[in-house]
């Protein structure tokens, strides 16, 4: 017979929660809110349970479910070696209503220390396997009192409608749970997107919370380049990047190129011998406003080039876990002088080199640094 506990109930869920995993360690399938819709979870490490939850859901036995982690460091674990669109979606869109599905075939994967029976259940095509982590209090809460991932899937039959409250899991799965949560309507009141990523491209396979215009938007690149001020040699550099970026691209729109400085004030223009350069060039950089570099700069960011080993050094005593994605412009470590107070001849130098080590670096990145177009199965 199936026992609801409601959570809306309770200040403490404390005892909600003990109880949900110890039946889930237990090998029994609950019924979990989740941010989109009602889920049906079970322990990953349990093969008999994963067979109980494909009975309940009728599905097909080749079409694999997906496993939910209760981080995104968690899904670094079995994403091992992922491509930089993984980790870019990963980043801006979990926790949240994606599901990602992308290859785990690493022998260093999380994935080869779950049983073979439920490695087939949850492994798709091309050796791929969907994640969720979901933003939603009670199940990061059971994920910290379990060893292994949650296998997860919509609590529905499989043909019907997934439901979004505890009364919609009722009726259509009365008789065949031990055990529901109820934390009332779901966030997002329907599905989450599911997107397939290989190599730098993506493939929407359902679209559900997250549109595909927002996913369009979600893989884009975003490349920061910081000097001091944000007047003289970072905008030239963010200038020149859009339009190597428009000739190797055939659009400048693919790639979100910042700039900024680390002690830089809000609202300034370029310096007028850097917007005579650019102008030279065909180059359009009257319309800059200065911006001092922020954590809403730093929290989007894929690449940051900066001028100086200063600048560099100066980022990384204020981000310090953002070293891996800090960078000089110039590759082999060096300096690019800054020309402020000089004449336009230096400004003119200076550019010249920028542009140079702007495109070693797009060079360097390679294709997969850039993502194919978001396509669609529908």
């Amino acid at each position: 017979m199936l026992k609801t506990l409601d959570l809306r109930a309770t200040d403490d869920p404390r005892d909600i929660i003990h109880r949900t995993v110890q039946a889930l360690v237990e090998g029994e399938v609950v019924g979990v809110p989740t941010d989109t819709v009602y889920g049906l979870a079970v322990d990953a490490l349990s093969e008999t349970a994963i067979e109980e939850l494909f009975r309940i859901k009728g599905r097909p036995a080749n079409v694999p479910l997906a496993i939910s982690v209760g981080s995104r460091d968690a899904a670094e674990d079995f994403l091992c070696e992922s491509s930089p669109l993984v980790r870019r979606l990963s980043y801006r869109c979990w926790p949240g209503p994606l599901t990602l599905v992308a290859p785990c075939d690493s022998p260093t994967s999380a994935v080869t220390q779950l049983p073979a029976p439920v490695r087939q259940r949850i492994t798709g095509d091309f050796g791929c396997v969907g994640f969720r982590v979901v933003d939603h209090r009670v199940m990061a809460h059971i994920h910290r009192f379990l060893s292994g991932p949650l296998v997860l899937t919509s609590a529905n039959v499989s043909g019907h409608t997934p439901p979004t409250t505890a009364e919609g899991v009722e009726a259509q799965l009365t008789d065949s749970l031990p055990l529901l949560l109820d934390d009332g309507p779901t966030r997002y009141g329907g599905a989450s997107t599911v997107a397939r990523v290989q190599g730098n491209r993506l493939e929407i396979l359902r679209e559900g919370a997250i549109e595909r215009a927002a996913m369009n938007q979600f893989v884009k690149p975003v490349i920061v380049i910081v000097c001091t001020g944000n007047t003289c040699r970072s905008p030239m550099a963010e200038t020149l990047l859009r339009e190597q970026l428009r000739q190797k691209l055939g659009s400048e729109d693919a790639v979100r190129v910042l700039s900024a400085g680390v002690a830089a004030g809000v609202g300034s223009g370029a310096s007028p011998q850097a917007v005579e350069v650019m102008g030279s060039r065909d180059l359009d950089l009257t319309g800059h406003s200065s911006r001092p570099l922020d954590d809403a700069v730093m929290n989007v960011a894929d690449l940051i080039l900066t001028m100086t080993r200063g600048h560099r050094a100066a980022i990384l005593a204020a981000w310090p876990n953002m070293q891996e994605r800090v960078h000089t412009l110039r590759r082999d470590g060096g300096d690019i002088t800054d020309p402020v107070g000089m004449p336009v001849e230096c400004y003119q130098s200076c550019s010249e080199q920028i542009d140079q080590e702007l495109s070693a670096w797009l060079e360097a990145l390679g294709d997969d640094f850039f993502p194919v177009n978001a396509s669609s199965k529908e």
